[in-house]
């Protein structure tokens, strides 16, 4: 009898938890749903400063309006972090045409990031196709020196979760240009990133490697890939021109921008939500990030209006430079280990403001724990935590080092690569009822973790 009277207390109490947290996340969504900020935030971010390179004035605007916005809604405490970031710029706008015999077809490109510019008349070069960098290996300098490389393997439509598809494709973007230039090529193009048969084609960071010429690189539509893959079929003697101004600039001093409440009993165990303040410049960086941005912010302005202290100190922290270097998640991970900070759990959100779907997390001792808060958030749309497929995040993933558990907000993925590193990324583009779905389900991830630990 004494066993199960313990039993008894001990089930009452879980219940009595669960009730209590359940009303407490109700009130986090009847606020963001009924008086939500977060949308016109987003409309602020992307349509009053646009597109945020970093080290550009648009970054430097979005800086200093995520300090005054933290500051405005009451944070107990706001603060900038300084960073030094890449400077690259795009120029004028690019101009490409494939030339087949004497016929010429204009089609549209855009600079890689990271990329350097052709001459002043542009490159004008033979064109030869491959799908991977085996291939290029194959053909070898004998049959790639002094042309131009055209890399064309679309993402695996195969894939339910696209960014797993992106994640399998995004090589030939990010070292085609140097896998090209050991074999003595001119320049790159690349197929868009994107499963989407369109005319925008979508930008990226590259990267280069020291010991190769640096040539230009450029991103194709796929409209624009289909017409010169068939090109190519028709004529092996296809020649490409394209022409870009891009330049790498000297590095500029740039923030990551923070903003605090602090811990009512553990304040020295931080819970960070974040997402990257830059984006690329040829949309306004609506979903890719500020969506995220938003959601961080929103998520700590959800408990300073409803009047909810957390238990321990929760951060927003909006990271410069993801797009081009990550430095920014450096810096502050760096920070973070020299002040001795103890950051229990981090959580991104980078994957747009869709609907939401599930928590990715690293750490299969933290998901045990977690298991039973999908009964309370499954009402809201999120169906599973899970293991990540892809860390937390690539801001927050330089924290894995010091044992933080990492945590990404996964949204429905559909339609982000459509988007992601366009001129289409825009504020038209974003719901906002799903929008504000997603950042109540990220403030109750933040309460559980702050009351429960992990």
């Amino acid at each position: 009898m004494r066993a199960i009277f313990f039993l008894l207390i001990f089930l009452s109490q879980n219940i009595f938890a669960q009730e209590s947290d359940s009303l407490i996340i109700r009130k986090f969504f009847n606020e963001e749903l009924s008086k939500g900020k977060s949308y016109s935030m987003l409309d602020h971010l992307s349509n009053k400063i646009g597109g945020r390179l970093s080290g550009s004035p648009q970054a430097a605007q979005a800086v200093e309006w995520g300090k005054k916005t933290m500051e405005f809604l009451g944070f107990d405490k706001v603060w900038l972090q300084e960073v030094m970031v890449p400077h690259w710029v795009r120029g004028e706008k690019e101009q490409a045409k494939i030339i087949s015999g004497k016929e010429k077809t204009e089609v549209r490109i855009c600079a890689l990031g990271n990329s350097v510019g052709t001459q002043k008349n542009g490159i004008t070069a033979t064109i030869i196709e491959v799908k991977n960098f085996k291939e290029l290996e194959k053909l070898g300098r004998k049959n790639i020196e002094g042309k131009i490389v055209f890399f064309n393997r679309a993402l695996d439509p195969t894939f339910i979760t696209t960014g797993a598809a992106y994640g399998k494709g995004v090589d030939q973007r990010g070292g085609g240009a140097s896998e090209a230039a050991k074999y003595g090529a001119v320049g790159v193009v690349v197929r868009s990133m994107t499963l989407a048969m369109d005319d925008h084609p979508h930008t990226g960071a590259m990267i280069y490697k020291d010991s190769v010429a640096k040539i230009p690189a450029c991103a194709i539509s796929t409209i624009g890939a289909t017409k010169l893959s068939d090109a190519i079929k028709l004529n092996a003697d296809t020649k490409f021109y394209f022409r870009q101004t891009c330049e790498m600039l000297p590095d500029e001093k740039s923030f990551n921008v923070i903003g605090e409440i602090l811990g009512s009993e553990f304040p020295e165990e931080i819970i960070v939500v974040g997402g990257h303040l830059d984006s690329w410049d040829n949309g306004d960086g609506a979903s890719d990030d500020g969506t995220g941005i938003v959601q961080s912010i929103e998520a700590l302005r959800l408990f300073k209006v409803l009047g909810i202290r957390p238990r321990r100190t929760i951060r927003a922290v909006l990271f410069m430079n993801e797009e081009s270097g990550v430095r920014g998640g450096d810096k502050y991970a760096e920070l973070a280990k020299n002040n001795n900070e103890k950051h229990i759990a981090a959580i991104e959100s980078d994957g747009g403001g869709f609907t939401p779907r599930s928590f990715g997390v690293d750490n299969e001792k933290a998901i045990s724990k977690m298991q039973p808060w999908v009964e309370l958030l499954k009402q809201y749309g999120i169906s599973e935590i899970k293991k990540s497929w892809g860390g937390g995040g690539t801001d927050i993933n330089p924290l894995k080092k010091e044992g933080t558990t990492l945590i990404g907000y996964h949204c429905d993925s559909q339609r982000y690569f459509d988007y992601h590193h366009s001129e289409i990324d825009t504020f038209d583009k974003v719901n906002k009822r799903e929008l504000e779905l997603g950042t109540g389900c990220i403030a109750a991830m933040i309460w559980l973790i702050s009351e429960y630990g992990l």
